[in-house]
């Protein structure tokens, strides 16, 4: 068998399964495009594939992050190596393993009508809703591969099942429909359900963590996102720290680009208009 993930942790989460259980050993893919952000538009043209990589150039552009990471890797290339793996091994069947988030869901609606030669061979295991066990002993519902115990992974190949005929059929319209919407942030409202948001969508949160008092830069983005029920990378919420920079939402002390040493903090007047901003 094939392991198909989208987030980089689930690799060493399955790596970790793989050796608690052989029957689970097979080759690890990961889609790594983070699906749930940017612009998704006429991607099956080298335009569109061209103008997301603008984009996340423009996203990385003065982060502290090395910009070079994008064109990096071309998940196209991924999908090919998958497609020709199942043809030279006709026994193996390929499980996607999705968690609840918009990452992981609209990473399976951009990969699944691509494998729909392969209907019958093509599982996917998807933790909506379901309780594991914690490390504590205690029940959780975990909305990503990698917060589950590698045991817990084990117990999970249970879960998969084929993506039926009538999911090959339906779902890409599901993909259609988020391309031709071309929304640049993308969240998961339950089950499947991606829902379309404006790009300022996660600005809130990040204002809710700053006041009038300078706060370092990296703080702001640990608070964030450890309290943000909606997740998303931190790449992303750089760029819109630097957006609401460049806006005059936020006050910021020191070069965007050097994130560690940066400052932030609400423009007075801002923090008493907030609903009206936001």
């Amino acid at each position: 068998m094939i392991h198909i993930v989208f987030q980089t942790p689930d690799i060493n989460l399955l790596e970790q399964a793989m050796e608690l259980d052989s029957s689970l050993k097979g080759s690890l893919f990961e889609i790594k495009d983070e699906w749930g952000v940017g612009p998704l538009a006429s991607l099956e043209t080298e335009e569109g594939w061209q103008a997301r990589l603008d984009w996340w150039r423009t996203v990385y552009q003065d982060s502290p992050y090395d910009g070079s990471v994008v064109g990096s890797f071309d998940d196209r290339i991924t999908v090919t190596a998958i497609k020709n793996h199942l043809l030279e091994n006709e026994t193996e069947e390929a499980w996607i393993w999705m968690g609840q988030n918009q990452h992981d869901v609209t990473g399976y609606y951009w990969l699944m009508p691509q494998l729909r030669e392969f209907q019958g061979r093509v599982m996917v295991l998807y933790l909506n809703n379901l309780p594991f066990i914690n490390e504590k002993g205690s029940i959780f519902y975990p909305n990503h591969i990698s917060e589950i115990l590698p045991r817990e992974a084990v117990k999970a190949k249970r879960l998969a099942r084929p993506i039926t005929l009538s999911e090959f059929e339906v779902d890409p319209d599901e993909w259609n429909r988020l391309a031709e919407d071309n929304d640049l942030v993308r969240i998961l409202e339950g089950g499947k359900k991606i829902v379309g948001k404006e790009v300022d969508f996660y600005d809130i949160e990040l204002v809710r963590n700053l006041t009038s008092e300078w706060q370092k830069a990296w703080r702001l983005l640990s608070n964030t996102q450890n309290r943000m029920k909606i997740k998303t990378g931190d790449t992303f919420l750089m760029w819109r720290v630097r957006e609401l920079v460049k806006t005059q939402k936020i006050d910021a002390n020191g070069d965007p680009a050097k994130w560690k040493e940066l400052e932030l903090k609400l423009r007075e007047f801002k923090q008493m208009q907030l609903s009206d901003q936001f």
